[in-house]
């Protein structure tokens, strides 16, 4: 029997074959198109599954939605999560449920141990919640926070410490959480650069009570934008979504995706506001935070369910792509600090991060510039220390940021990164190391 194929399978066909010949057209000539250093690993499924949902005529989450969140906190060794619309997103969201009466009901003023460098969302909501933040350095070789600080912090009176994984690789875990065991800490990780990586093969974001993942598409995976919390308990997950969706009480998951038209509980209209206990209310419309709108669409979650599968060559092909930067740099290790894998972890790294050494005879500026005008994307270590930036001013007295965290202020003038994305490809890398030799030899 002869399958004659629907409109709709039609659309999807045709937009398979434009995919595929697009990408099949795909050149890349050294010294005229950029080497970018991130960009979507995408193949023709991402974009029919994200058009087959918008021709099903759903907008928002829906069965895609619930599906990725089912799937997605496995990665990270959670047992539930929300999708949400992005990374920074995900850390308001998960630095918010704290002050949940349903949780932790943590206070205006809790300290909250954080370092001073990296990117401005992992501590942004430490100051949008009214906390106080406890600053610590980072170290040159990892950037990532000293822990002997990070200790000395916690005797203050510290409750929380939020950090993120740096360009994909941890600090180490092991002294880490015996900090966070002996002082009572509750444990918040940035994992937006970190997706896919371990320590003592456990997955990080495994470690905290909340991990956060980010779908932007410098990331490991993406949806364009788009982000994850994922948790421990089911009362986290609540909460989490409660705080995603404008503070609403109502979770029945199903019920949002056009499942469920009475809520798993069976119970949406009854007596759910304290206030009036002898009215009847439906509880899709109660309120029991006081939340935002940070919720992504289904298109996302069809993107992101064809990346997840992606995900372990996505990882083979940037921690190839690492090792070949690792070894462009290695001839000129007078100059940089070359990154390496902190003991017992396997990053599924973000970036290759260079910092120049003391005493080289050239600055930041000059082999940054070098390389953009051969097209060679590059990046700050993001923010570097981020209380130098304009936003921050007045917050704490500049002289005290310069000397009390060296390290950072290094990283803000001579820390740049390359990307490891997997777009890159080996005749880029060798037109990368090209450039550099290049560059010493003037």
């Amino acid at each position: 029997m002869i399958h004659v194929m629907s409109k709709k399978e039609q659309i999807l066909s045709l937009v398979k074959e434009y995919v595929q010949e697009q990408q099949a057209a795909k050149k890349w000539e050294p010294g005229k198109d950029w080497v970018q250093y991130a960009g979507p690993y995408f193949d023709d499924s991402e974009y029919t599954s994200s058009i087959e949902t918008l021709l099903d005529g759903w907008l928002v989450l829906g069965k895609k939605g619930i599906s990725f969140e089912s799937i997605f906190p496995k990665l990270v060794d959670k047992k539930y999560g929300i999708l949400t619309n992005s990374g920074s997103s995900s850390n308001l969201i998960m630095m918010s449920a704290l002050t949940s009466k349903r949780l932790y009901n943590l206070q205006k003023g809790t300290k909250v141990i954080t370092p001073i460098a990296g990117f401005p969302t992992t501590i942004n909501p430490i100051f949008q919640l009214g906390f106080e933040p406890l600053f610590v350095d980072i170290d040159l070789d990892t950037l990532n926070l000293n822990i002997e600080q990070v200790e000395e912090q916690a005797k203050k009176g510290a409750k929380v410490i939020t950090f993120a994984h740096v360009l994909g690789n941890p600090p180490n875990m092991d002294e880490l959480m015996r900090v966070v065991k002996e002082y009572d800490l509750i444990l918040l990780e940035d994992c937006c650069d970190a997706l896919g990586s371990t320590y003592n093969d456990k997955p990080l974001g495994s470690f905290g009570e909340f991990a956060s993942c980010s779908f932007y598409p410098a990331h490991h995976i993406t949806m364009g934008e788009g982000g994850f919390v994922a948790c421990n308990t089911h009362q986290q997950e609540i909460v989490a979504r409660s705080f995603r969706e404008w503070g609403r009480g109502c979770y029945c998951v199903g019920m949002k995706a056009g499942l469920l038209k009475n809520g798993s509980c069976g119970n949406r209209f009854s007596n759910w506001l304290p206030a009036l206990p002898d009215e009847i209310f439906d509880h899709k419309y109660v309120y029991d935070e006081i939340g935002y709108n940070l919720k992504p669409i289904e298109v996302q979650a069809a993107m992101g369910l064809e990346q997840v599968k992606k995900l372990p060559i996505i990882k083979e092909k940037r921690n190839y792509n690492h090792q070949r930067l690792c070894d462009i740099f290695s001839k000129y290790e007078d100059y940089f600090v070359i990154p390496k894998a902190t003991k017992n972890s396997d990053p599924s790294w973000f970036a290759f991060a260079l910092t120049i050494k003391e005493g080289a005879p050239f600055k930041r500026k000059d082999i940054v510039n070098f390389l953009e005008s051969n097209k060679i994307q590059t990046r700050p270590y993001f923010a570097g220390n981020i209380m130098l930036q304009p936003a921050y001013e007045g917050l704490m007295d500049v002289n005290d940021v310069v000397k009390k965290y060296p390290n950072a202020r290094k990283v803000t003038t001579d820390t740049f990164f390359l990307g490891t994305s997997p777009v890159i490809s080996d005749e880029q890398l060798n037109y990368i190391s090209s450039i550099v030799d290049n560059f010493f030899k003037q």
